[in-house]
């Protein structure tokens, strides 16, 4: 992970309010995903097709834990939903936050760790 760039995060601003938010993904954010039903093996675009407002509201988690459903679901029909580069951008800061923070490692990695040895069988 270290050779791959860093994703940035989106900033999204509210012109009626000048409002700015920076949407990303940490551990505790996709931890919090994971005990609301969010799976890791889930298609990310099926999940924003069944469900956006949710995984809109998601992204706000990391840097904004105050801002409740209600507000980001208005932010959400605001906008009229998501584009497809916009869901790109969450499908790719949400891998970089599993990826990064050691919820998932490559098979590389876990190679290199000497205080484990993993065998799959």
């Amino acid at each position: 992970m270290d050779n791959i760039e860093r994703v940035e995060p989106i900033r999204f601003t509210d012109n009626e309010t000048g409002e700015q938010y920076e949407l990303d993904f940490s551990r505790d954010s996709v931890r919090f995903m994971a005990e609301r039903g969010f799976k890791v093996g889930d298609n990310i675009v099926d999940y924003i097709a069944k469900d956006g407002p949710e995984l809109w509201f998601y992204a706000f988690r990391k840097n904004h834990k105050n801002v409740g459903r209600n507000k980001t679901d208005a932010l959400y029909t605001k906008m009229g939903g998501l584009t497809p580069k916009v869901i790109e951008r969450l499908a790719l800061l949400y891998n970089q936050a599993l990826m990064s923070n050691n919820i998932v490692q490559d098979d590389e990695e876990l190679e290199k760790n000497s205080r484990v040895t993993v065998e799959l069988l």
